[in-house]
């Protein structure tokens, strides 16, 4: 599973003080070698290539790129809980040989490493991919809140706290996810959630006017719903979460399909010019109108929809899903008293997605060390409500839901030191296939 023409964790550790000491003589140290390294337990669905588990913990047991430089994580992953191992596509267990990681049988275990009371400096809760029911509403019935109780349940029990980080949105339940972010707050837990996506490359590159008075937002993805819903929701209060005032929450949210997206946008009730600047951005081209767009469908096409979002100090935000490619994360917007919209994309980096996660396993890992959140854990709580409500509206014959309980207010923080700005594409290409296993970089 591991490319034989490299060194791994250890010997690259054993390594990586010769490599401090050459580095007066020309030899350029790696980022992240620490003497004392944290240790963490992972509490994951199911281990299997390109799930998150996956592309998330490569990058903590093998070096990667961030920003061109070599990296490593100075973190030992120490013990894990797999709630699922599905035949013959399981990687857990050979991972865990081949890292010399422990496999416990309870969440309680593997954060007590076998004890009788919490044992790591660190716990990521990676609770996507895996077999699991859905709800009625369609939203994937993921154990994240299960996860957390249980991890909490040895915090209570040890009296202590560590770093958590919880992989997306926090439930499929609103009322789950306030209560996991109360707990949270009252336990004083360091607890960072969230999406991978807001740390990519933007381009073109772009940076928000601080308390800039934005009037109108879109947010563009192409994936199926709820799933990528999230990833296009998180995006959208990255870039709008700075205005003036801070986010303050959000009033009313409808999802629509089909022919009655592009109604609205006929009626004025979303922006129609910025969704074309937004894709302008990614393409580099107009694409004509947005109702003929259309891309080769290598598996199941989806009906266009959009989320139109109502905040509560008058903002206006659409999440529109158009196209079939899955790699589309683009966003516009327009500012008061400028004709011109403000408009980017995300690049994801080769691999499709999978290289999202170097810069995610980067901030968690910063978490980890600095015990402090890189960026609010309200954002992600506020869009896993605006997501459970888009789900409502759908369910529901795409009627308009009222969120007075959206009320989640909170001020932006500068995560700019733990974006990728580009220059580790210099390094992994386009044209380097996409590695297999445990090899987050590729060959080096």
């Amino acid at each position: 599973m591991i490319n034989p023409h490299r060194l791994n964790r250890r010997e690259w550790l054993a390594t990586a003080g010769v490599m401090s000491l050459a580095a007066c003589g020309g030899v350029p140290p790696v980022i992240g070698a620490e003497t004392k390294r944290p240790r963490v337990a992972a509490i994951i669905t199911e281990f299997t290539h390109r799930s998150h588990a996956h592309v998330i913990l490569e990058n903590f047991l093998e070096p990667y790129y961030f920003n061109g430089k070599l990296t490593e994580s100075g973190i030992d992953v120490v013990s894990l809980y797999v709630d699922q191992f599905p035949a013959e596509r399981d990687m857990a267990r050979d991972v865990a040989k081949q890292y010399g990681i422990k496999i416990y049988p309870t969440i309680a275990e593997a954060l007590q490493l076998g004890g009788n009371e919490l044992a790591v400096d660190g716990v990521l809760s990676i609770g996507e991919h895996g077999n699991y029911p859905r709800t009625d509403r369609g939203a994937i019935m993921y154990p994240r809140k299960r996860f957390f109780d249980e991890i909490v349940a040895v915090f209570r029990k040890s009296g202590r706290v560590v770093p958590l980080f919880n992989d997306k949105h926090l439930s499929f339940r609103w009322d789950w996810a306030a209560e996991m972010a109360s707990v949270a707050r009252e336990l004083k837990i360091p607890f960072m959630a969230g999406s991978s996506v807001p740390l990519a490359q933007r381009r073109p590159p772009l940076e928000m006017p601080d308390q800039a008075v934005i009037e109108e937002a879109v947010s563009i993805h192409s994936g199926p719903p709820e799933v990528y819903d999230f990833h296009g929701l998180e995006v959208l209060q990255s870039m709008i979460e700075s205005r003036r005032g801070g986010e303050t929450g959000v009033a009313e949210i409808q999802l629509l399909e089909g022919d009655a997206v592009w109604q609205a946008a006929a009626d004025g009730r979303w922006n129609y010019a910025l969704a074309e600047a937004a894709m302008r951005a990614e393409t580099g081209k107009d694409v004509g109108r947005l109702q003929d767009f259309i891309e080769p469908a290598d598996g199941k096409q989806h009906p266009v929809h959009a989320i139109l979002i109502k905040y509560r100090d008058g903002l206006r935000a659409t999440v529109l899903r158009i196209g079939n490619v899955s790699t589309r994360w683009c966003f516009a917007c327009r500012l008061a008293g400028k004709p011109e919209p403000l408009a980017t994309s995300f690049y994801v980096g080769p691999w499709e997605n999978r290289n999202l996660f170097k810069a995610l396993s980067h901030a968690i890992q910063t978490h980890i060390r600095e015990q402090k959140t890189p960026y609010p854990v309200e954002r992600t709580l506020l869009v896993t409500g605006m997501l459970a409500a888009a789900m409502d509206s759908r369910f529901e014959q795409h009627k308009r839901i009222a969120t007075p309980h959206l009320n989640v207010r909170h001020q932006p923080r500068d995560f700019r030191a733990l974006r990728e700005m580009g220059a580790s594409w210099k390094i992994i290409t386009e044209e380097m296939p996409q590695p297999q296993g445990i090899n987050p970089g590729g060959p080096r």
